[in-house]
């Protein structure tokens, strides 16, 4: 019989989390429920848990704060926010904090886990896809994939699994075009208008991690995708 999925649920509504955390144990998860940030953080170290869900209004410590504390050390687990907030600025934020995915109140329990599932096979298929090494050139830049790295000399970019398997898909296609479709596809699971202005984002901090060599650069074709030369 395959482990359960561990799951750590951050939300400070006490009844939400307990109906929630009833039923994702019932569809065989594996649940420790945190009610603000300051617990949750605590309970991530000590639980270790396969995926996230997190509340992004909390007392103590906010989702987005406990999400980007969680991702100076972990760029792996996915982290999922559960928001009533509709505008794109709000969702974009918690992007940036670090998370992989959102769902808005009130939601259905299949969505939910469906997102969860999602998350959790493009994690592991991008990991099983990695070459041996895991090891690129390009230009004055090694890329780790397997080890979420990117040297440039002595300096060493930390990325997080979204970013490296963005720059993997590129690398791969190196010289060509990479489709915003494939793109949204590959990595969020659809091409919605929310997730392409995320992945805008993430397009945004590899430009900058690699801004150390001139030579390198990702082009924005208008209407198609990108292009990573070297």
């Amino acid at each position: 019989m395959s482990q359960p999925i561990r799951l750590l649920l951050v939300e400070d509504e006490e009844i939400l989390a307990g109906v929630l955390a009833e039923t994702l144990e019932m569809k065989g998860f594996e649940v420790v429920k945190a009610f603000n940030g300051v617990q949750g953080l605590e309970l991530y170290r000590s639980f270790r848990p396969d995926v996230c869900v997190i509340d992004v209004m909390m007392p103590k410590k906010d989702g987005i704060t406990l999400v980007q504390e969680i991702r100076t050390t972990d760029n792996k687990t996915p982290l999922v926010f559960l928001t009533a907030k509709g505008e794109i600025q709000d969702v974009l934020k918690g992007f940036r904090a670090g998370a992989d995915d959102y769902i808005k109140k009130p939601f259905s329990m299949e969505e939910l886990i469906l997102r969860i599932h999602a998350l959790l096979k493009r994690t592991m298929t991008m990991q099983e896809q990695a070459p041996a090494t895991g090891q690129l050139r390009l230009g004055e830049y090694v890329f780790d994939y397997n080890r979420q790295e990117l040297h440039h000399g002595s300096a060493v970019q930390r990325l997080s699994q979204r970013e490296a398997d963005m720059l993997k898909m590129l690398a791969d296609n190196l010289g060509n075009i990479t489709s915003r479709k494939d793109i949204l596809l590959e990595l969020w699971g659809d091409d919605s208008f929310f997730n392409a202005r995320n992945m805008d984002v993430y397009i945004t901090r590899l430009r900058k991690y690699l801004r150390l060599d001139n030579n390198i650069q990702i082009i924005n074709v208008r209407a198609r995708g990108f292009k990573l030369i070297t």
